[in-house]
Parts: structure tokens; C-alpha cells; sequence
């Protein structure tokens, strides 16, 4: 038996559907695809709750979805939820199914903020199978995030989805359905995996979870591939045409780009760089020297009254502060449990950065770009929040100019710089390692039905996490200042 889901699988790669089907075990679901179906859920259930009148086909047994549907569209017409339908061996599941006079219209939802490519493969396979059912169908739509809604509070969605006519682009696809349920079929009789060649398909439309499982071989014993070149896709491609598999192997000369040359000279020779502009840019910065981290959260529902859906809300800052002596003091913010926390955010941050003295930060364009937010937000604190964003120093550029070590395998991230600088430090024995972790745990920890105990665990978990952020830029800063960096 085929779905939907397998079809469109089976599009991106056939290899891909059949490890869907035959060895799911070796997926690897990272954290942001977690996210993202959690989104789409919510998205589900509030979509279902602005058509109050209809009825849910809740359970998951192929049969009984079948037979419920089947007892639900015999009676009264009527909305009805997740209806399940079959034909030529192949399931599907509507999100909406609303009558529309002696007919039905579909409406698939979305959690995207528009309607994409693959959005017709869904809608155009769902109507081949319904029609094919006997339903009479008038029209299939798309309902996707309308990005200028601002929530009310209260529960109060309507407005929150934008839906798109799209029968007529679905109707000239119809005919090819027929082929790629017979392919897919085809792929799914095989005893054995089918060969298929990585490529641009591992990560369009959709991240795969079996890339990993899939990198070809030489990639595996591979320490340096040419594909750790930073922003060098193009370059990696044509590296690879010409048989280079290793980024050491590649001749000097060959490399144009000034970073990839600086990158390439690193991995060969074993040895990181750091040049002297960077000690001399960090020392001549004056004190006090604060370490700024934010964390953020956004969702397709916002959680909060007046937000907009994926607004990236500020919910968390850690604070490092450095004095000349090398005196070291901490502060932090994490918002209490399900409360706006915008407004103290700003304002704890205000007064906790002092007056004057560099605020260092990790990519200076996120942080400033909260901070400004916030001042547009809050104009009573613009004055100072606009004091605080001219005050940022971005200590990402100074180690993308600077530095390279070839364990960073082409990432200026702070979490590849740390360990070549102070490998005791990691982020591996925390319960949240990295800001997607973050935000699914700040969700978690303001759900009305997570445990008091989950919640002090998750509380302690964020702040332990965003502090370790602020002290890594500390250690990685003095490192760079002082010259102190394993060159091995």
C-alpha cells in the first residue's frame, strides 16, 4: 500500500521512500524537522477549531478511517476532519473537508507562509485519489500562514490562515498521477535499496533523513571532502568533476576565493591560523567587556497576544561581564513561565549592560536586530535599547578575518571554534546543545500540561546552555587577544 507521504517521498528520491518503508530505523530526524512537525500539528488543530461543527476521523487503523469516513459522508453533509480515502491501493488523508453546495472543496494546510512546488504534488495526488473514490469534489485549495496576522489573544485565530484556489493548476497535474503511483510501486517491489546518486535531491524541497546514511563512500573515509568549503558548493562540484575528493589533495593555485585559499593552506598544512590583526583589534577594546546571548522563539501560532506567526521572540539573554583585572561576573534572563516576555526582557537587559564598554556578541545582525525590534516595540526604551545595539562588537567577524583551524571543517560557528581552543569545553553532556534544542525546550516548559518538575529541569537546562554560549565567547575572545591558540 502506497500514501500520500510515500508519493512525494518517491518523488524527491525513490531511494528515499524505499528506506521510508524497508529500514526507517536509520532516519535521522534532526531537531528543526521536529519543530517543524510539532508547528504543523498545532497548525492542524487550529484549523479544525474554526470550523466548529465538524467531525474528526481521529483514529490511525487504515480500516476503520476508511469505514468512519464512509458513515460520515453518508449522513448529513456536514465538515469533516482528516477523512480518509482509497483507490488503486494508494491512501490518503484531507485536513478539511468542507461541503460547498452538493459537492466537497479540499483544503489542505500548511505551516509555510506561502504556497511551494510540492504543495501541488500533495494536493494533486489527494485528488486523483478522491476522485477516483466517487467523492463529488468542486474545488482543492491551500490554506497557509497569513504572515500579517497579528494575534488578538484569546484564543482567537480567524485571519491566522491564508487559502488558495489551486484546482485549476491541480487539474493540468492530474494526469500524471497514474505514473507516479506506477513508479512508486515499482520502487517498493524491490528486495534491495535502489542506487541512487546523491545529490541536490538530498535537500530538495525537504532535508533527508537518511543523507547521512546515504554520503557516497569516498565521503566517508574522507577526513577533509572539498565540501567543507565554506559557501563553496559551486566550487566543491567542480572540484569533484576533476577527481579531487580530499581538500589536501587540491593543488595550491587552483582555490581563487581568499577565504577557501585561507581554508585550504590551514587543512594542509595541520595548523590553525591566527593572524596578529586579531589580538590588536580585541585589545583595543576598552573595559568593561560584556558577552551578550539571546535566545529566541518562533512559531507558526503565536504564542502570545499582538505577535505575528514566526515572529522571533526573545525569551532568554545570558550576560558575561570581563573586567580589566580579569575580574568575571555573570547575569541572566529567562522568562517566567507562559508570560509575554518581551517587555522584561528589554528592560532587564537595559539594566544589566551597564553605560559604556563593548556588548560582544556571536553575529551581530540577530542580536541588533532583536534589540531594535524591541525599541520599535517599546518606545519608551527605544533611547537606551538604541544605545545598547551601537554599542555591539561582532566577535564573528574578527575570527571569520583571523582565524582557522582545520577541525573547524569550514564553519566559523562558536560551537566549531570552541573545541579547537578549549576542547574541555562542550556542549555535548547538556540537556539543550544548540538554539533549536532552546527553543522546543522554552515551549515545553511554558505548556500548561508540563509538570512542575519538567518545568524546573527545563528552566535549568536553558540557562545552562545559554551561559556556557556567553563563556565560550569569553575563552575564544582572550584566546584571540593574548595570542593563546594550539597551532598543532
Amino acid at each position: 500500500m502506497l500514501t500520500k507521504s510515500l508519493i512525494i517521498s518517491h518523488r524527491q528520491c525513490p531511494k528515499r521512500m524505499w528506506l521510508q518503508v524497508n529500514q526507517p530505523e536509520l532516519a535521522v530526524i534532526d531537531p528543526s524537522a521536529r519543530s517543524r512537525m510539532e508547528d504543523g500539528n498545532h497548525v492542524g488543530d487550529i484549523a479544525r477549531q474554526l470550523h466548529p461543527d465538524g467531525v474528526l476521523i481521529s483514529t490511525l487503523n487504515r480500516k476503520q478511517a476508511l469505514t468512519e469516513t464512509a458513515a460520515v459522508l453518508s449522513g448529513t453533509r456536514r465538515s469533516v476532519f482528516e477523512p480518509a480515502f482509497m483507490a488503486d491501493d494508494v491512501l490518503v488523508r484531507v485536513d478539511l473537508l468542507l461541503p460547498d453546495g452538493d459537492h466537497y472543496r479540499a483544503v489542505e494546510v500548511k505551516s509555510s507562509t506561502s504556497v511551494k512546488p510540492y504543495h501541488l504534488d500533495d494536493l494533486t495526488v489527494q485528488t486523483w485519489v478522491m476522485r477516483k473514490s466517487g467523492l463529488p469534489l468542486s474545488r482543492v485549495s491551500l490554506a497557509h500562514i497569513n504572515t500579517q496576522f497579528v494575534y488578538p489573544g484569546h484564543q482567537d485565530y480567524q485571519g491566522l490562515f491564508h487559502e488558495v484556489d489551486l484546482t485549476a493548476k491541480v487539474e493540468e497535474k492530474i494526469p500524471e498521477v497514474a505514473d507516479w503511483v506506477q513508479a512508486a510501486k515499482a520502487t517498493l517491489a524491490l528486495d534491495e535499496v535502489p542506487q541512487v546518486v546523491s545529490g541536490p535531491q538530498c535537500s530538495d524541497p525537504f532535508a533527508c533523513p537518511f543523507a547521512s546514511h546515504c554520503k557516497p563512500v569516498e565521503q566517508e573515509v574522507t577526513e577533509y571532502p572539498v565540501e567543507i568549503l565554506p559557501r563553496g558548493a559551486k566550487e566543491a562540484i567542480e572540484l569533484r568533476k576533476a577527481n579531487y575528493r580530499d581538500l589536501r589533495e587540491v593543488p595550491t593555485g587552483i582555490l581563487k576565493n581568499e577565504v577557501h585559499v585561507r581554508v585550504h593552506r590551514a587543512t594542509v598544512n595541520g595548523q590553525a591560523e591566527l593572524d596578529r590583526q586579531a589580538s590588536e583589534i580585541l585589545n583595543a577594546l576598552p573595559w568593561p567587556r560584556y558577552y551578550l546571548d539571546f535566545e529566541t522563539v518562533a512559531t507558526a501560532i503565536p504564542l502570545f497576544a499582538g505577535v505575528r506567526p514566526f515572529e522571533a521572540i526573545p525569551f532568554q539573554w545570558s550576560c558575561h561581564i570581563e573586567q580589566e583585572d580579569g575580574t568575571l561576573s555573570h547575569n541572566e534572563f529567562l522568562a517566567p513561565d507562559g508570560e509575554d516576555p518581551r517587555r522584561a526582557f528589554a528592560e532587564t537587559l537595559i539594566n544589566n549592560l551597564g553605560q559604556s564598554g563593548p556588548i560582544i556578541v556571536f553575529n551581530q545582525s540577530f542580536e541588533k536586530g532583536r534589540i531594535l525590534y524591541l525599541a520599535e516595540l517599546f518606545p519608551d526604551l527605544m533611547p537606551e535599547l538604541k544605545k545598547v545595539a551601537d554599542r555591539l562588537f561582532d566577535l564573528l567577524v574578527v575570527a571569520r578575518e583571523h582565524y582557522y583551524h582545520p577541525d573547524m571543517r569550514g564553519s566559523w560557528s562558536i560551537k566549531s571554534i570552541l573545541p579547537t581552543i578549549a576542547p574541555a569545553l562542550t556542549y555535548s553532556n547538556l540537556d539543550v546543545g544548540h538554539g533549536m534544542d532552546a527553543q522546543d525546550s522554552y515551549r515545553k516548559m511554558i505548556r500548561p500540561d508540563t509538570s512542575q518538575a519538567d518545568r524546573e529541569s527545563l528552566r535549568h537546562a536553558l540557562l545552562e546552555y545559554c551561559q556556557l554560549d556567553t563563556y565560550a565567547m569569553v575563552v575564544v575572545a582572550n584566546a584571540f587577544r593574548l595570542g593563546e591558540v594550539d597551532h598543532s
